[in-house]
Parts: structure tokens; C-alpha cells; sequence
């Protein structure tokens, strides 16, 4: 088996002592981080390396920033979404990570928040959502086994929201959003949560404020999107709500996916 985690870890240095416990716990064999916001000379490199990683960043001072931690050696690393030279924002890493006599190809996307839909924010979010899918569209169709992770800032329906119609029109789940989510999907690319839990109502990501975590006040828009290959080895996609619970926790939690190998 091989499993793949995503997590918006919402600043690594502050909160490594937690990210250390868990790789140490749950040791997935691959980890899609994203809000590291840190440039990569900071990154703690040295201790996430001892407990068996490879390490490949695309790191930015105070926001953003991503990463992939392997206990496989990675290969061909992208950083950065290609489809505009101009966005120097840390938000898409990529690489083919080598397993056991076959490849499979992994990225890590930090989707913009949008902050609301009436700021210049949210085109941005859109414009972002489409290079993606262009780009995915490409990586579709090289047939690999293909795991796409992260935050993405999306809740695809409404049984991903605690409370829709507080949450109805807002940039996490406005119809704009949604629509280019399922242009993902429709590229051939399966959410691995729904895959194997097709009616549950969990989340990944529950606001600091008004005890929003223990009301259980929260969204899913923490996704592992898997190409039809992957698919065929799909074993089990869970969400690990109890980082959430943890003294000085990220308000994400890791979304965790195994295939066969």
C-alpha cells in the first residue's frame, strides 16, 4: 500500500512539533503541504529529512508556499502552475515520485481563497481554477497514476458544508467555483473522498472562531483528486480530524488516501 496525504499545515515552523508527531504517527508515504510560508532555506529540512523524507519546495516568505515529502525519491519537479509567468505566488508544486518499479505523479495546489466575491481577489481564484484545469487536462491525458492534493478552497456541494445557507453564494461555495471544480472532474479526475465515502458528511476545515470545531462547524475543501489509474488501485480515503484537536492546531486537518502498489 501506499498512502498520499494532503494538509494545509497554515505555517510549518510554528507547527512543526505537530507535523513531526504525526509524519512520526501516521507516516504517510507521501505528504502534499500547503501554507508552508516559509522561503525554502527556512523550512525545518534537516528534521522532516531524518524521519526517512525527501524534500521538495516551492517556499515564499510569510504566504503561502508548498511542499512534497516523500519517502521515495522524487523526480521532474514543477514549481510553480504554469499558464502565467507573471503569478509569482507559491502555489503549485509537482514531481513523479518513484515507486517500487513504477512512477506515479503527485502535486501539491494552495487554490486562492477568493476573500469575497465583490473583491479583485476572486477573479484571480477563477483565473487560477482554469490554468489548472488546463494543465491537468495535459497531465490526464499521459495515462499515468496521477494524485492531485490540496487546499482548494472549494466546497463541491453542499453535503461539504455544515451549514449551507450561512455559507450559500460565498467564494467557498459559490456556483463559479463549483463549476470549475467539476471541469476537474470532468477532465477525469475523481474525488478519492467521495469515491469511497459517497454520503458522508465530514470536513476538513473549521474556522478558529466561535468554537467553530467543536460544534463540528465546518467545510470539506481539503480534496485528493485521482486520475482513472489511480482509481483502479483506490484502497481507502479517510479524513484525520484529531490533528484539528491538538493544542495550537492548523485549522485543516490531512486528508489521507492508500493505494495498492
Amino acid at each position: 500500500m501506499v498512502s498520499v496525504a494532503t494538509w494545509n499545515v497554515n505555517s510549518v515552523r510554528p507547527r512543526l512539533g505537530q507535523l513531526l508527531d504525526w509524519l512520526r504517527a501516521d507516516s504517510p508515504d507521501i505528504v502534499l503541504l500547503q501554507e508552508i510560508k516559509c522561503l525554502n532555506e527556512v523550512f525545518p529540512a534537516m528534521e522532516v529529512e531524518e524521519l526517512g523524507y525527501n524534500i521538495a519546495l516551492h517556499g515564499q516568505k510569510t504566504y503561502n508556499g508548498v511542499a512534497i515529502l516523500s519517502k521515495y525519491p522524487l523526480d521532474d519537479i514543477v514549481r510553480g502552475l504554469p499558464g502565467d509567468e507573471t503569478d509569482v505566488a507559491a502555489r503549485y508544486i509537482e514531481a513523479v515520485v518513484s515507486l517500487k518499479g513504477k512512477a506515479m505523479r503527485v502535486a501539491s495546489v494552495y487554490v486562492p481563497n477568493g476573500q469575497s466575491v465583490d473583491s479583485d481577489k476572486f477573479p484571480y481564484k477563477l483565473k487560477f481554477l482554469e490554468r489548472l484545469a488546463e494543465h491537468m487536462s495535459e497531465l490526464v491525458s499521459y495515462g499515468e497514476i496521477l494524485v492531485v492534493g490540496g487546499d482548494y478552497n472549494i466546497a463541491p456541494e453542499d453535503m461539504d458544508v455544515h451549514n449551507p445557507g450561512m455559507w450559500q453564494g460565498s467564494v467557498l461555495t459559490h456556483d463559479e467555483v463549483r463549476k470549475r471544480f467539476r471541469r476537474l472532474r470532468n477532465l477525469g479526475l475523481q474525488d478519492a473522498f467521495r469515491l469511497c465515502q459517497p454520503q458522508a458528511r465530514e470536513f476538513s476545515w473549521w474556522d478558529y472562531r466561535a468554537g467553530a470545531f467543536s460544534r463540528d462547524d465546518g467545510l470539506r475543501i481539503d480534496h485528493l483528486l485521482i486520475s482513472a489509474p489511480a482509481a483502479d488501485l483506490l484502497a481507502g480515503c479517510s479524513i484525520h480530524r484529531d490533528m484539528r484537536g491538538v493544542e495550537k492546531a492548523s485549522d485543516h486537518t490531512p486528508v489521507i488516501v492508500t493505494l495498492r502498489d
